[in-house]
């Protein structure tokens, strides 16, 4: 088993700075999202692939402003989020409140979490493994938290690989001149663009290409019946992210623990 690295500890600090700057404003997108149809499709999309039990032990990883956990809160499950980001925490406790649901809202690094072994029978997250410092830890101690037969459902895309290649590079400026030509607003320039770029190029997961690597690492840690969907940007997302994001789309990754 591999173990995490002490160096990695100021880079989390520098994901825990952004993250906090940035609460307040994801919040707000969350809240958007969870007032539209995206809540019945996230909702539906999950159950699809989930566990077939009427009640779920459910396990957001990186939770943020509780986007995720509050949808299958509201679908009748048992919830638990988790998010490193004290800042974050404090939104998603808020934006429960205002659907008044249930969620058990954990402080806690997702590579070294505070629960029991075999605890969970479904694991969700979304646009979290690609700002992690050591995800193969990660996949590990999610792999050790996971019931026996409980799944892993990873939302996530090669967000920052056009750092580090130039045909990703190429294709991400493209989107950079649909979206001004397309007169919307581009969701790039709305963030702190310069610091989540530095922080992305120490990132490991932004110069690998996925989820290719993550299925290796998956089969490697012991998870079964690994299934990639590469690309559910048309399920998941409305014209302008589409148009934001046409070069990145997201892929969806299912993993079993036997």
């Amino acid at each position: 088993m591999l173990v995490a690295n002490n160096n990695d500890d100021n880079l989390l600090q520098d994901l825990i700075i952004y993250w906090t700057n940035r609460a307040k404003g994801y919040s707000q997108t969350n809240q958007d999202e969870l007032a539209t149809d995206k809540r019945k499709i996230w909702q539906k999309l999950i159950s699809n692939h989930a566990p077939n039990k009427n009640k779920l032990r459910v396990l957001d990883i990186g939770t943020g402003p509780g986007f995720l956990a509050i949808i299958l809160a509201l679908a009748g499950h048992e919830v638990t989020g988790v998010d490193v980001t004290q800042a974050m925490i404090d939104q998603a406790k808020d934006n429960a409140s205002q659907y008044r649901v249930k969620v058990n809202f954990v402080l806690s690094d997702v590579h070294c979490l505070p629960f029991d072994d075999n605890h969970f029978d479904l694991i969700v997250l979304r646009n979290v493994t690609w700002n992690l410092s050591n995800p193969t830890v990660a996949y590990q101690e999610w792999f050790r938290v996971l019931n026996s037969q409980g799944k892993l459902l990873n939302f996530d895309a090669n967000w920052y690989l056009f750092l580090f290649n130039q045909d990703f590079h190429s294709q991400y400026m493209q989107d950079r001149e649909n979206t001004a030509n397309c007169g919307i607003d581009d969701h790039y320039r709305q963030t702190d663009t310069h610091e989540m770029e530095r922080i992305a190029r120490l990132l490991p997961l932004s110069q690998k290409i996925r989820p290719e690597w993550d299925m290796n690492i998956l089969q490697l840690i012991g998870y079964k019946n690994i299934h990639i969907q590469n690309d559910i940007s048309k399920i998941v997302w409305d014209e302008i992210e589409q148009i934001n994001y046409h070069s990145t789309p997201m892929f969806l990754i299912i993993a079993e623990k036997e």
